[in-house]
């Protein structure tokens, strides 16, 4: 069984302010659509994971790169009402921080997003995120933190807790390393082949070094593999639905609070479940996330 983690989870990576419409069918153009709700939320994956863990009852703390505009302050007030830490945020002059307008169809239970891109996620040498990298407890990325922590100098790789939201691609990627890795049963596809059954995607990430690995698949749950043991599903709970925005970032915060409050894996992946279905309830990303702190296994 996983022994409890008292320290910081740190994430890093994407964090965004959306503005989220919630319409009957898609707008068409030159047309003027009445929203049935209109919400502005941070958003984006890291950010977003750090927000549900601290609702899990984490200490978090969230690295990550935004401009000296509105939306970034906004961004970082939003953060730190939940409680994370945001220290270790760089505020750059010079880049515009990450922005998106979705709109929601309720017809159709899908979503469109325009997206103003992340600015890239580097941080300079001796900068607060370097002493959050060398103590946290865990450290979890998301596609956009990826190269800042695996580039990261003066670590020691054997003592670093990584979990990694391996949902969109990440260029060059190998989970060598890594002791919670997290992909889409579609990404696992990707990498190493249609044809084969979800159990056997799931030892081949763990014959390339994954220490466990949990594939989600949205309304189908989730398959979960650690070390030498036998892949277990874990059953999607049952939504409420009227945004699956940020659920999958939900899924990965709850599922790490878990991990680190020493929850087996089989477990965690189950509260993450029910965290994500919960926050499945609001337009946007964060509204719905439950309060509900994990309880910790004792030592």
């Amino acid at each position: 069984m996983p022994q409890p983690s008292t320290g910081t989870l740190l994430f890093v990576g994407c964090a965004t302010l959306d503005s989220i419409a919630l319409v009957q069918d898609y707008p068409a153009a030159d047309s003027r659509t009445v929203a049935t709700d209109f919400a502005t939320a941070g958003g984006g994956p890291a950010a977003t994971a750090a927000v549900a863990a601290a609702r899990a009852g984490a200490l978090t703390a969230f690295a990550g790169v935004l401009g000296t505009d509105e939306e970034g302050d906004r961004i970082v007030s939003g953060l730190e009402a939940e409680g994370v830490d945001t220290s270790a945020v760089i505020r750059d002059p010079n880049v515009k921080t990450g922005a998106s307008v979705i709109v929601v169809s309720t017809a159709t239970e899908s979503r469109a997003i325009v997206t103003r891109p992340v600015p890239p996620v580097s941080f300079p040498a001796g900068s607060r995120f370097h002493e959050l990298l060398a103590t946290a407890a865990w450290v979890h990325t998301d596609h956009l933190g990826w190269n800042a922590v695996a580039g990261a100098t003066g670590l020691n790789p054997a003592n670093l807790k990584l979990s990694v939201d391996a949902g969109n691609p990440i260029p060059a990627f190998s989970p060598r390393g890594v002791a919670l890795y997290v992909p889409t049963v579609e990404r696992l596809r990707a990498d190493y082949g249609e044809d084969l059954a979800v159990e056997a995607l799931l030892r081949k990430a763990i014959d390339d070094g994954a220490s466990a690995v949990v594939a989600t698949a949205g309304s189908e749950g989730a398959w979960v593999l650690s070390g030498d043991g036998d892949p277990v599903h874990v059953p999607a709970t049952p939504a409420n639905i009227v945004s699956t925005l940020g659920a999958g970032d939900v899924y990965h915060g709850a599922l790490l609070a878990a991990v680190a409050a020493g929850l087996a894996l089989v477990d965690a992946a189950a509260f993450a479940g029910r965290t994500a279905s919960a926050s499945c309830a609001g337009l946007d990303g964060r509204s719905m996330i439950p309060r509900q702190a994990v309880t910790p296994v004792p030592a």
